[in-house]
């Protein structure tokens, strides 16, 4: 008999196939749907697969009296409860290492459209304006890039800035020793030395608003801001007040705080690319976090180790 599956967020493709060969699923993207499957069949729901946007609560994990197993598909788990779901013996996993590639190459989708304004520069072309009428962008290669997060999508978007020729430093919680990268301890430092600065950071309590005015004032009315962690991460109201003003040039979004929720703030401002959340979305990397939460579900199931445990 498959284990029961409660799953919280929208899956596409071949996804759903693909677990419910292993799974008795019971797919709940809204939070009514939530309320209902849980309601229905809490007591013999044994795994959650969800995401760290969506989450998994305290109040729902004791709902779940048989639950044994919840999975994050992506790498973030900042809604999960994992400390009451340890508590309860549950194993947690994230699908850490899966989208890498994905976020980091659209990291630099939007730098690229960012500092060069490519969006606007389509507007203009369909208008009929030729450059001469435009403002030149600058040069993406040849700068300094700072990086807020030295994880797996911090390293890969280093490794990108390397074929630009863009010199990389970082912030974060400690330094990383094998990092042949010039480290700063306080992020409005790294701000102050970049061109440019792309937050990889994990989202959460201990993230929120760590871009601030004082960190933006840092950056300068030269700098981009590129942000593929979480919109809690960026204080919005600040940095559309410095995007308005120019206080600094540019920004680049994959996440924004109130998602789904347009972020009402920056539309109006043409000095923003905005994306709804995508960085970490394509077919060959959904293949993979599928596969590797049916890979660790599989060994959680069997009494074996899991992959990516936290």
């Amino acid at each position: 008999m498959k284990p029961e599956l409660l799953v919280l967020i929208a899956l596409r493709g071949e996804a759903h196939r693909e677990i419910a060969a292993s799974f008795d699923v019971r797919h709940a993207p809204t939070a009514d749907e939530r309320e209902r499957a849980i309601a229905e069949h809490g007591g013999t729901i044994r795994a959650v697969l969800t995401n760290g946007s969506t989450g998994l609560a305290a109040a729902d994990i004791d709902r779940l009296p048989q639950l044994t197993f919840v999975s994050a598909l992506g790498a973030g788990y900042e809604h999960i409860d994992v400390a009451h779901a340890k508590a309860r013996g549950i194993t947690v996993v994230t699908g850490a290492g899966t989208n890498d590639d994905c976020v980091a190459d659209h990291a630099f989708a939007l730098l690229l459209a960012t500092v060069r304004d490519v969006v606007r520069l389509d507007a203009k072309t369909r208008a009929g304006v030729w450059r001469e009428g435009l403002p030149m962008p600058p040069n993406v290669s040849g700068k300094k890039l700072g990086i807020v997060g030295l994880g797996k999508i911090g390293e890969k978007c280093a490794r990108r800035a390397a074929g630009f020729d863009i010199e990389v430093g970082y912030h974060s919680r400690s330094r990383k020793d094998a990092a042949p990268y010039r480290y700063f301890d306080r992020l409005d430092a790294l701000a102050q030395w970049a061109d440019f600065l792309i937050v990889a950071t994990p989202g959460g309590a201990g993230t929120r608003h760590l871009v601030d005015r004082a960190v933006l004032d840092a950056l300068g009315p030269g700098g981009f801001l590129v942000n593929v962690s979480r919109g809690s991460v960026v204080d919005t109201a600040a940095l559309a007040d410095a995007l308005r003003e120019k206080r600094i040039a540019g920004a680049g979004l994959d996440v924004y705080e109130g998602e789904p929720e347009p972020p009402r703030a920056l539309i109006g401002l043409d000095n923003v690319v905005l994306t709804p959340h995508m960085g970490g979305w394509s077919p060959e990397a959904l293949d993979r976090s599928v596969q590797q939460f049916l890979d660790n579900a599989a060994r959680h199931f069997a009494g074996q180790a899991v992959l990516t445990p936290l």
